[in-house]
Formats: C-alpha cells, structure tokens, sequence
C-alpha cells in the first residue's frame, strides 16, 4: 500500500525549533515525527510512501539515508523551489500515487487510528476521498450527511461557512473534527487537472464535493495529538507515552 507524508512546512509555530531543522526531525519520546509515522505505516502494511520536502530539505534526506530507508520504499516529492501547499504537494506527487488508492498523513500527526482498517473502508466505498474525523472539539468542523458524505465546513468560533451548495444551513449536518489523515483515490488526479500548482486540499474537497463524493470515517475512539506548536511538545511527549505507546502505536 502507498502513503504521502506531509512533511514540506516550515514549522513556524515550533520556533525556535524549526529555525535549525525541519519540523518532520522534531522529536517525541526519543524518536523524530518522521520516524514516528514511518514506523507507524510500515507497522500496517504500508510500504511505498511518498515524502514532500522544502524546509531543511538535505536534512530529511540524511536522516533517511542514515536509516536506510527504514527498509521502505521512499520517494521524495521535492518542493524546494516552491511551496504547494496541501493540494499542490499531492498533485506533485502524481507519478508515484496514480494507480491505486493511497493515504495521506500529516508529519505532525500522532494517532492510534487503525491506517489500514482506513484504508480498506475506503476501498469498499465509491468515494474519491475518505476523510478520518472525531467528535474532537475543535473550533473548525467538517460538515457531513446522514451518510457521512461531506456537505460543507463551518468555524465556530466566528459562524464563517463553507459549502458548494446553495441555500446551504450548517445546522442541518452533523460536525466532525478532521485528523489530518485521509484516503484518496487515484482518480483525483483528473478532477485536480485544472488546478493550478499551488492550492490547499482542503479547499479542494468543498470545492468539488458537489461533483464527487467525499466520505467521512467517524473514528468513535480516535485518540491523537497535533504537534503543532511549540508549547504541544510536552503534551506530546506525555500523550505518546501514556495513550498511543501503552496501546502499540
């Protein structure tokens, strides 16, 4: 199975960290966030994962190549030049991820959730995108159906909304808090054709989900950290080892 890591940032929110390396090679509980989700795919079944690289880019490149790879197959989606964002790092990617279903993940993402029971929900479902989402509170939120398909985005925190839709009401779909890991359908490929190089993934999916089916997977007991900032480091350090280590990460 095939994986894209997001992993091209530039970390901004974990200076002073970031202004010596990249935010993949932070570390966690002895290990960088890279390492952590490399090990984490491989553990389920993942084997060919595409890597996205701009900030401290040489740096990734040492650390893989002093690990050997991690015994995995590794491609680098080389941004250096210029930032994609979420969607323009896929559409990148395409010459490694166009012939079957793949995951995307977030470098700064730990999670218990089941990757591979992910994936294989998703190859069962005719979506062009399988979206991980919890009842985690947030202030922005996904906006889906009774069945699960997604309708729209709302902030909660300001009322601002999103949706292809006309006459859309946000209090009409259930909100779910997105986790960063989704699975995507080759076929993505030909409905981001037109778009141009640079563009988020995000806006993509509310864009398009009046076209295409966009699904969620409601993770009922996804537990997980975004190591975002600089201050979540000490509370991702505690969360891995107490809930995602204790139950085999």
């Amino acid at each position: 199975m095939k994986a894209m890591i997001f992993a091209a940032g530039l970390g901004t929110r974990l200076k002073p960290l970031t202004d010596t390396m990249p935010k993949a090679l932070v570390p966690i509980a002895g290990k960088s966030l890279l390492q952590h989700n490399l090990e984490k795919l491989a553990s389920q079944g993942f084997d060919e994962i595409v890597i996205n690289i701009h900030h401290f880019s040489d740096q990734i490149r040492d650390f893989l190549n002093q690990h050997n790879n991690f015994g995995l197959t590794i491609y680098l989606s080389d941004e250096s030049e210029e930032l994609l964002d979420t969607g323009g790092g896929i559409k990148k990617a395409e010459q490694w991820l166009n012939d079957e279903p793949f995951l995307v993940h977030n470098v700064d993402i730990l999670s218990n959730a089941d990757l591979k029971g992910l994936y294989e929900q998703h190859c069962l479902n005719d979506a062009l995108a399988t979206l991980l989402v919890s009842n985690r509170k947030t202030a922005r939120y996904l906006l889906f159906d009774q069945n699960k398909v997604l309708k729209g985005w709302i902030n909660k925190s300001n009322g601002e909304t999103k949706s292809p839709y006309p006459n859309f009401e946000a209090d009409e779909y259930s909100p779910y808090a997105f986790s960063g890991i989704h699975i995507l359908s080759p076929s993505i490929f030909t409905a981001m054709k037109e778009y141009p190089l640079r563009f988020p993934i995000m806006d993509f999916y509310l864009k398009e989900a009046v076209k295409y089916t966009i699904k969620g997977s409601i993770a009922d007991n996804l537990k997980m950290v975004d190591v975002g900032k600089f201050d979540s480091l000490n509370d991702a350090e505690y969360f891995f080892n107490k809930e995602i280590n204790s139950n085999h990460y």
